[in-house]
C-alpha cells in the first residue's frame, strides 16, 4: 500500500476568527508533517493535505476538538509521494468564489444524493421517482477533458463563476429532469446547486462527496476518464490511482 495519504475536506461555517485558524491548522499540520494548500475564509475552510496516515489521522481528530469542524468528512486517497511541494494555509473572502454567492446552509442547502444511490439511478436510467436523470458537471472545461460522467452535460466554462451564464445554452436538457450536479469534491455545487434551483431548475440534487467520494465508494460505474485534482498528481482514475505519482521536491 502506498505510504502517503491525501485528504480533501471542506466546511461550510461562519468563522469569525478567520487569523486564529489560520494559525492553530497551520501549526497542527507542521506538527504532523503535512503539506498541501488549506484556504481559511469567514465562510469556512476548504483543505488538501498529504502525509503520513498517522499524522493525517492526528491532523484530523485535532481539527475536530474545534466544534465548528466536528465530523468534517474527508475524501482519502493514496499515493508514493507527496504531490505538493510545501505546506499553504491561506486567508481568502470565500473558500470558493461564485459571484459573491454564499453557500446554502442547513434546510437551505439543496438536496444530496449519496455516490451509491446515483450509481443505482445510473444503472435503472431513472431516480426513484421514475424521473430521467441529468448528470451537470460544474466543473470547467480543462477539468472536464481529463473525464467526466457518461453522457454528462458539460458547460464551456473556464472560471466557476461563468456557470451562471453558461446555464441558459443547457436549459433545454435540463427541463423536466432531475438534475445531479457534480464536481470534483462537491464544494462548488453547495453553492452551484442552490443557484441552480433558484434560477427555475425545479429538481436539483448535489452529488455528495462529488466525484471523489463517488470513485471511493463506486469506482467507476458510469464514468468515463479520470478526475483532475489540484496538485502534482494531476488526475486519478476511478481506483484513485494517480496519473502522476513522482516526488516533489519540497520547498519554503
Amino acid at each position: 500500500m502506498d505510504a502517503v495519504l491525501n485528504i480533501a475536506a471542506y466546511r461550510f461555517v461562519a468563522i469569525s476568527d478567520v487569523d486564529a485558524v489560520i494559525a492553530r491548522i497551520r501549526a497542527l499540520a507542521e506538527t504532523h508533517g503535512l503539506r498541501g494548500s488549506v484556504l481559511v475564509a469567514p465562510e469556512g475552510i476548504n483543505l488538501f493535505l498529504a502525509g503520513s496516515e498517522a499524522g493525517i489521522e492526528a491532523f484530523l481528530a485535532a481539527l475536530q476538538e474545534d466544534a465548528r469542524f466536528n465530523g468534517i468528512v474527508a475524501k482519502r486517497s493514496r499515493s508514493a509521494h507527496v504531490p505538493f511541494a510545501k505546506l499553504k494555509v491561506k486567508r481568502k473572502q470565500e473558500i470558493i468564489a461564485f459571484s459573491g454567492r454564499p453557500a446554502a446552509v442547513g434546510a437551505q442547502r439543496a438536496p444530496a444524493v449519496e455516490a451509491r444511490d446515483l450509481a443505482r439511478w445510473l444503472r435503472t436510467g431513472h431516480d426513484d421517482d421514475g424521473r430521467r436523470i441529468v448528470l451537470l458537471d460544474t466543473r470547467n472545461r480543462e477539468e472536464v477533458g481529463y473525464g467526466t460522467f457518461n453522457d454528462a452535460v458539460t458547460l464551456p466554462i473556464d472560471n466557476f463563476n461563468d456557470l451562471p451564464a453558461a446555464i441558459d445554452g443547457v436549459r433545454e436538457q435540463l427541463a423536466g429532469a432531475t438534475v445531479v450536479s457534480f464536481c470534483t469534491g462537491g464544494v462548488r455545487c453547495e453553492k452551484a446547486a442552490p443557484w441552480l434551483h433558484d434560477a427555475g431548475i425545479d429538481r436539483v440534487f448535489q452529488l455528495e462527496g462529488g466525484i471523489l467520494r463517488y470513485f471511493e465508494e463506486v469506482g467507476g460505474d458510469g464514468y468515463d476518464g479520470r478526475c483532475f485534482v489540484f496538485d502534482e498528481r494531476i488526475a486519478l482514475d476511478p481506483a484513485l490511482r494517480p496519473l502522476r505519482d513522482s516526488a516533489v521536491e519540497s520547498g519554503a
